[in-house]
């Protein structure tokens, strides 16, 4: 009997689903897309409904020939990618190709990857979702439209090896106005005072206030000579407890985790980037080896915008937590959560596969980083099932003649969910207060003026731009890891210290578009794009009438910039330098990347030499950087050099020794047990990369800087790209 033929996307997934089915299926990988539109051209007919064309990439004809020989001996093909439009669009395209080759074809989709989760879909297949589809090609001809009808524009008026996306660009533009916003700020001197008592009564516990008022008028200090004007006269006072009030409130715990909020808690709590939390939350979505469970997937899928949870799930948690912390922890009906109106209910949030895996019992299974972020997703959703907290708010205002001073104090009464998450932080006005009662009598301690100066709006995080982007309906949480990486990787932005700046290029490109652009570059636009791809998925639109919509308009406004926007490009300017190698006069040449010394008689000639220019508009011919290490060939010094793929160490003695390694990144490769360095490395067809200097010891690999880890430098991560 032919065995059915089932379909994910990775090796992995596959391994688990394999475990689950068992005898009588294959379960095969298709590795992600296999089919897209070509690179060489646009691949989208503008003329005739916006049509695709579609073609098998190169790295995928293997995989596609393994898939093909499969399905000629299936009697049915199940198509099992992801439960999302990417998803939806994977299984459509793997139909289309496989068409000829099987009887019938079934779409099964499930939230999480296990035995209960599976067997339910795996016995009510259902059709493809071509509403997904829609919405999915939707969002794929748009960005391709942008892509490569901009991107020829920057080329042309800034210079080659540009980009723009109709998302990526947005954001940039919004690190940009940031900027922009820091540089305008202006500093305003304000003080604070706070004052030091102590209880006249036994015990004579001290404590702190802050001035809240002066005159019954909100305390506004703006200089030093009135800090120490309201300083001197306070500290002569009768200090009196003006009055105590005490109020309890009941304190709900968060949702469980969405995309957006796992990818903030990601960098605010174990501080990694969030394509780094994407892809070890895929590592426990797609299944790990638990000891006698064998591959098991420990959370539900990690691309979601709904807070909902099945019912099954919720009276787990609530039998977990009866089990653990006792009958007062567990609420008499589970918690519901609503969700943003453009979420998907049909999704769930993200929570671990079984509340009864708790993180301890799940350590040995696990690497440090999956235990940290499946406990961070277990005790979020065991959390968010748990009774409300019950907490105290302690508010005290003492006078002081003119003055009254206020502090403020929360204690837990109840701790509720707070046993799982863990107390709240404490507010920055928030002070430990004693006993007090209205009327009674304080002893001065101190009091201390403090000079602060306004600060302007802080640089975004990774964290805080996810929220910024979520808030304004700005991509979709599922895009934020691939265009944080996207706009690093082009150099329109860079990493200090954790925070998001716009580099040179990036302001020049944001100032070029914004310009010629101005409505593709507004904010609100790009989320009623995002509303109508939802709508597509709804029915409610049809996707050639949004794609003309977009189309008319931005076609006009691409006219208008090519003929109205002044190039920025510098032409090459004449020196007096000779060329060493063949006698030409030598040119300085202005690129994104920077300038340089090029012969004029290139392309017969290719000489360049890396220059330096000074402020008075001379420059200096900068020499190779000379290293404490010699050459393990010739014993030659190694020196620092630059070529078409960045820095790396050669041998002095060039051309006579040829000897080349990439220059370390200063990162440690994150493999246990390596202690290699983490260096740049070309791939084929001149690909760049970040690997080990163990290789091929070890094989450890990332596409961009910022997978590697927090401070920007490599560390594992989402290999996915922005579309």
């Amino acid at each position: 009997m032919a065995k059915s033929l089932v379909i994910v996307e990775s090796p992995a997934k596959a391994k688990t689903i394999n475990k689950i089915l068992g005898k009588g299926y294959t379960v095969m990988a298709s590795m992600g897309h296999v089919r897209d539109l070509p690179k060489s051209k646009i691949g989208v007919d503008l003329e005739k409904a916006f049509a695709p064309s579609y073609v098998i990439p190169t790295k995928c004809k293997k995989v596609i020939g393994q898939l093909t020989r499969a399905a000629r001996k299936a009697k049915k093909i199940y198509l099992a990618p992801d439960p999302d439009r990417e998803g939806e669009a994977i299984a459509w395209h793997l139909r289309e190709v496989l068409k000829p080759l099987a009887e019938s074809f079934y779409r099964v989709s499930y939230n999480e990857i296990t035995e209960r989760a599976v067997r339910e879909a795996f016995e009510k297949p259902e059709e493809i979702d071509l509403r997904k589809v829609e919405s999915q090609q939707a969002r794929r001809i748009l960005d391709r439209i942008v892509g490569y009808k901009l991107s020829p524009l920057l080329w042309d008026k800034i210079g080659r090896g540009l980009s723009a996306g109709r998302v990526q660009s947005v954001t940039v533009k919004l690190i940009c106005d940031r900027e922009g916003e820091i540089r305008i700020f202006k500093p305003e001197e304000y003080w604070t005072i706070e004052l030091e008592l102590e209880k006249k009564e036994q015990p004579r516990e001290r404590f702190r206030m802050k001035l809240a008022k002066i005159n019954g008028e909100k305390a506004q200090i703006g200089g030093k000579t009135r800090a120490d004007e309201i300083t001197n006269d306070a500290s002569r006072q009768q200090y009196t407890v003006h009055s105590v009030e005490e109020k309890e409130r009941r304190q709900r715990p968060s949702p469980p985790f969405i995309t957006s909020t796992l990818q903030q808690a990601g960098v605010n709590r174990l501080h990694w980037p969030i394509a780094k939390t994407m892809k070890v939350a895929q590592e426990l979505y797609e299944g790990l080896d638990i000891g006698g469970e064998g591959s098991v997937g420990l959370i539900t899928y990690m691309r979601t915008d709904s807070v909902r949870i099945s019912p099954v799930a919720q009276e787990e948690a609530l039998e977990c937590i009866r089990k653990r912390y006792g009958n007062d922890y567990a609420p008499s009906k589970p918690n519901h959560y609503a969700s943003r109106k453009s979420a998907q209910e049909a999704h769930e949030a993200i929570r671990p596969s079984s509340a009864a895996r708790d993180p301890e019992a799940m350590r040995p299974y696990l690497s440090r980083e999956q235990h940290s972020l499946y406990k961070l997703i277990w005790e979020r959703f065991l959390a968010s099932q748990m009774t409300p907290a019950v907490l105290k708010q302690i508010s005290v205002e003492v006078s002081a003649g003119p003055y009254l001073f206020r502090a403020a104090d929360t204690k837990v009464v109840f701790p509720g969910y707070l046993r799982v998450a863990g107390e709240p932080v404490k507010e920055e006005d928030e002070i430990p207060l004693p006993s007090l009662k209205v009327g009674e009598m304080l002893t001065f301690i101190s009091i201390l003026p403090t000079q602060h100066f306004t600060a302007p709006p802080p640089r975004y995080t990774e964290a805080t731009l996810v929220k910024e982007l979520e808030e304004n309906g700005i991509g979709r949480p599922s895009t934020y890891s691939p265009i944080i990486s996207t706009i690093l990787k082009r150099g329109y932005v860079k990493k200090e210290k954790g925070r998001f700046e716009p580099t040179q290029l990036g302001e020049i490109v944001n100032r070029l578009l914004v310009e010629g652009f101005p409505e593709l570059m507004n904010v609100e636009f790009t989320a009623h794009m995002e509303d109508e791809l939802d709508e597509i998925e709804a029915g409610t639109m049809e996707r050639v009438q949004v794609l003309r919509d977009f189309y008319e308009p931005f076609a006009k406004s691409l006219d208008t910039a090519q003929s109205t926007i002044k190039s920025l490009k510098k032409p090459p300017e004449p020196t007096s330098a000779i060329c060493d190698k063949c006698g030409h006069p030598m040119m300085i040449r202005h690129t994104l990347k920077g300038h340089f010394l090029a012969c004029s008689a290139y392309p017969k000639c290719r000489n360049i030499k890396r220059i330096e220019i000074r402020d008075d508009g001379s420059f200096i011919i900068q020499k190779p950087i000379v290293l404490n290490e010699n050459c393990p060939t010739c014993g030659q010094p190694l020196v620092e050099r630059y070529g078409r793929f960045g820095q790396f160490i050669a041998c002095s003695g060039y051309p006579n020794c040829r000897y080349v390694k990439p220059k370390s990144t200063g990162v440690k490769c994150p493999q246990p047990g390596c202690g290699g360095d983490i260096v740049r490395r070309r791939g084929r067809g001149g690909s760049r990369f970040f690997g080990c200097s163990n290789y091929p010891k070890c094989h450890f690999s990332a596409k961009s800087p910022e997978e590697i880890g927090a401070t920007g430098e490599p560390k594992a991560g989402d290999a996915s790209s922005e579309t």
